[in-house]
């Protein structure tokens, strides 16, 4: 419906009461969509778009096949530039003209589609035009007469390689290759945090790059351009995990079934009835981060967990308290205690962690304690 409205009644540029154009605004304002990486899609709204634009009148009578002529109630259509559903470097051009204005956030990619639309709508809002959606004459010559023809960059942007967030076989590369010029001190992990983005940024300082701590082909391409594929052993170092001997319980251990976890040992035993199951070395937060003593219990686990607020890994998540969980660490089975977490329980046994967390029920207690 709403691409109809675009391809029919806007391109006669008829008179459309205050009321309705604030109603189609907000329609056009909110059915902004893009894929996970910011492109846009060209699912059904393309369709719908080109199956309006292909019928007959739009009186609201079914149409007969008449001519768009204009009548002498009709101001004669002013041309369209581009429209829903184009796909041309000019839409390109056009993404990048509203990006230098702050209405286009994606990457320009040269297909018309939700966001260029929305970005269209908001920028004839901002401009005090008729808001449409569509590029007509007017809107163009507006636009570019507030904007500067954009650089190649602007209209291809670098793409980005690896950046914050990432876990993967690539990002365990990055950090490994890093390392072999200095600019990474710790063990690889696979995970890009607040460690390897500092990493990148200090590889792009002194390599002359745009510094940004976000891996893009630039800098990819120089920093595999003076580096060597790492070995198996660079990209997996030999990790040693201690024997552990289990604390001194605290007496609220010795009863029933109990995550038993000692800051003075930095150690987590799974205790039932007073008999230590098993026993792992962990690690707690950072001072301005740190791990809440007391009595709690499991609220809830989760398998694959991933943090939302510190946008890292949490697998075998067992939380006891808020946000504050037992769960394996990639960083602490590489790096043992160089680090910290953000106010969690680190386990660095994976093997360890993951028989812990199938034995343990929603409902055991967590005791934390000196």
């Amino acid at each position: 419906m709403r691409s109809a409205l675009f391809h029919g009644r806007f391109r006669r540029r008829t008179a459309v009461p205050a009321v309705v154009g604030a109603a189609l605004a907000a329609l056009l304002l909110s059915g902004c969509a893009s894929d996970a990486n910011g492109n846009e899609t060209d699912g059904p709204a393309a369709s719908s778009s080109a199956d309006a634009s292909a019928g007959g009148s739009d009186d609201g009578e079914g149409g007969d096949g008449a001519t768009d002529e204009p009548t002498e109630d009709e101001t004669p259509a002013e041309p369209v530039v581009m429209a829903f559903g184009d796909e041309t470097d000019q839409v390109r051009e056009l993404q990048a003209r509203l990006a230098q204005l702050g209405h286009f956030a994606a990457q320009p990619t040269g297909y018309y589609g939700d966001v260029t639309l929305g970005a269209v709508s908001e920028y004839q809002r901002a401009a005090d035009m008729e808001v449409s959606g569509t590029v007509f004459e007017s809107t163009w010559s507006a636009l570019t007469g507030a904007t500067s023809a954009p650089s190649q960059e602007e209209l291809f942007p670098p793409q980005q390689i690896l950046g914050y967030g990432d876990n993967s076989e690539q990002v365990r590369e990055l950090q490994a290759r890093l390392k072999q010029l200095g600019h990474f001190e710790e063990n690889p992990t696979g995970y890009y945090g607040d460690v390897t983005t500092e990493s990148v940024r200090a590889y792009q300082e002194a390599a002359g790059l745009e510094a940004t701590g976000t891996v893009f082909e630039d800098t990819w391409t120089a920093l595999t351009g003076e580096t060597e594929t790492p070995t198996e052993e660079e990209m997996f170092p030999p990790v040693e995990i201690p024997e552990v001997e289990p604390a001194a319980l605290d007496d609220r251990c010795l009863t029933g079934r109990v995550l038993c976890i000692s800051k003075t040992s930095s150690t987590l035993s799974w205790v039932i009835d007073g008999e230590v199951q098993t026993t792992v070395d962990v690690r707690f937060g950072a001072e301005q981060t740190p791990t809440r003593e007391g009595e709690f219990e499991v609220y809830w686990k989760s398998r694959n967990h991933h943090s939302t607020l510190y946008d890292s890994p949490m697998p075998y998540a067992m939380f006891f308290d808020g946000g504050q969980a037992v769960h394996y660490s990639q960083d602490f089975a590489a790096n043992g205690y160089n680090g910290a977490s953000h106010g969690c329980v680190n386990v660095r046994d994976e093997d360890a962690i993951a028989s812990l967390f199938d034995e343990v029920n929603e409902g055991d207690k967590v005791i934390v304690y000196w």
